[in-house]
């Protein structure tokens, strides 16, 4: 929106209820590749990447209720401790609703220096459960935050080019 040239001629098409839930099942399942050692810190977080991606352009649509819901299904798939996706799903998606106007007035690379804020806050989550639950913070897994911010452009142009109606230009 605000990163596009304001004289382009593509308008937004209406985003389906389909569509939404097949990006964050899709989502759902890059979180859930087969990696191990160093590339398991490094993976980024897909479905946060997601749900922030919708909470900050549809946020009367994609709110903390359905963050929550994700998350608890990401608890699921991961096998990981029952919440701690949730919780941290659910502050993402507050910090995503609570600032969609802001982040929208940026262009994308300021957008991105906002969405680390918001990342790092959802890593620090997991890392506090982590702490509360095996007395220790795994440190190299806030790299994580970094790919996941590093993805965050890629991800924008795609979900916009993907929501992009191409007008016809008449005289051209």
């Amino acid at each position: 929106m605000a990163y596009l040239a304001p004289n382009n001629p593509e308008i937004q098409r209406p985003v389906g209820n389909a569509f939404i839930a097949l990006t964050i099942l899709a989502a759902l399942f890059l979180n859930g590749l087969p990696l191990e050692g160093a590339l398991l810190m490094l993976r980024p977080d897909f479905v946060a990447l997601v749900m922030l991606y919708w909470c900050m352009h549809k946020p009367w649509r994609i709110g903390i209720g359905l963050s929550w819901a994700v998350g608890i299904l990401a608890d699921v798939a991961d096998a990981s401790l029952f919440g701690q996706h949730a919780l941290a799903y659910t502050l993402l998606a507050f910090g995503g609703v609570v600032l969609h106007r802001r982040l929208q007035m940026f262009n994308l690379r300021q957008q991105t220096s906002q969405v680390f804020g918001i990342l790092a806050m959802t890593y620090a989550a997991y890392a506090l459960v982590h702490w509360q639950v095996n007395g220790y913070i795994v440190w190299p897994y806030f790299l994580g935050c970094l790919t996941s911010t590093l993805l965050w452009a890629p991800l924008s142009i795609l979900f916009q080019t993907m929501r992009q109606k191409r007008v016809e230009q008449k005289g051209a």
